[in-house]
């Protein structure tokens, strides 16, 4: 089943979500190595691109095998965010996405992320603006609204539309709730019904049986998966098998964890060196091996990990001790 946002085909629809020190190039390859149809970038701030921050370049890298894949933009400003997409749209990415839902306060009290939500106005002139300025498609990520006594994200579905959105992701909470509490999955119910753009469901997506759930209530035309996917790119092939055939696969083996731990650091150390990819894999350590038993003891022993051969040791050890 193929979905098209704009003139772009997604061969499936199963989507990584963007999150902030977690999808960044090595993990998205990985991702698409297990199924996900089409992966987004950590958000990018427009004001960093324009005032050529080193950090925002390495946010903008994308490589051919994780295409088609999205750039997320975060910005406030119709102008600066309009610019810098054209300044960027020679780059390798095929759709160009917008953060209206990111609840962080440096965000939020910024004016951007899911404080855009509090003006509808803005968010079409963004949308026109920046989907007027480039050929590539432009789509938004919303939330539900910014708290329970201004929930809009029909009426901003359709504002964004009407100005150009190729397709619009929902987030199923409030900024209120952040990450906490229930989705509320007819929100994204509403949105569908509203719209003629392909619209994405996000929230509370963790095991396949969630995603047939959102499915089935929701009516979408993709699930997109964020904090599902930490320590588990195989919940998209999982999801996949499911809603294809029925199946329910069963969870990896703690071998298969090793093998996907030690190429997840190889690739990171690859492209951000040892010393930076190490640090930064202690927390995917301890999502990947969440669950096995004895990992809270591995999880401690990885914050003392400075290269690859101690990750290997570690895992190596932990794995002779008795592999559950």
């Amino acid at each position: 089943m193929s979905l098209y946002i704009g003139n772009v085909e997604v061969k499936g629809n199963l989507m990584l979500g963007p999150m902030a020190g977690v999808t960044d190039l090595p993990f998205r390859l990985l991702c698409k190595e297990k199924g996900a149809d089409l992966v987004f970038s950590e958000m990018v701030s427009a004001k960093g691109i324009q005032y050529n921050n080193k950090n925002t370049e390495d946010l903008l890298m994308i490589a051919e095998d994780e295409r088609p894949a999205a750039i997320q933009l975060f910005g406030s400003d119709p102008d600066i965010l309009s610019e810098t997409a054209k300044r960027i749209e020679h780059r390798n990415f095929d759709i160009l996405d917008i953060n209206m839902g990111c609840p962080v306060p440096k965000v939020v009290n910024n004016g951007e992320g899911s404080a855009l939500m509090k003006n509808p106005k803005l968010i079409g002139e963004i949308v026109r603006k920046v989907s007027g300025a480039i050929q590539k498609p432009v789509t938004v990520k919303i939330r539900k609204g910014f708290c329970e006594n201004q929930v809009n994200a029909v009426e901003v579905a359709k504002i964004a539309e009407e100005n150009g959105a190729a397709a619009i992701t929902v987030h199923a909470r409030t900024r209120e709730q952040f990450y906490s509490g229930k989705a509320d999955w007819e929100i994204i119910r509403r949105v569908k019904e509203a719209v003629s753009v392909p619209v994405v469901g996000s929230g509370d997506v963790f095991t396949p049986e969630d995603a047939k759930r959102m499915l089935e209530i929701t009516n979408c035309d993709g699930i997109m998966i964020a904090r599902g996917a930490r320590g588990n790119p195989w919940l998209f092939e999982h999801i996949k098998a499911y809603l294809n055939q029925g199946i329910l696969l069963p969870k990896p083996a703690f071998s298969e964890v090793k093998d996907m731990i030690l190429k997840h650091a190889k690739l990171s150390a690859e492209y951000k060196g040892e010393f930076t990819a190490f640090r930064e894999m202690r927390k995917h350590v301890a999502w990947y091996t969440t669950g096995y038993a004895g990992s809270a003891r591995l999880r401690n022993r990885v914050s003392e990990m400075e290269r690859m051969e101690d990750l290997i040791e570690l895992l190596d050890e932990y794995q002779n001790h008795g592999e559950k």
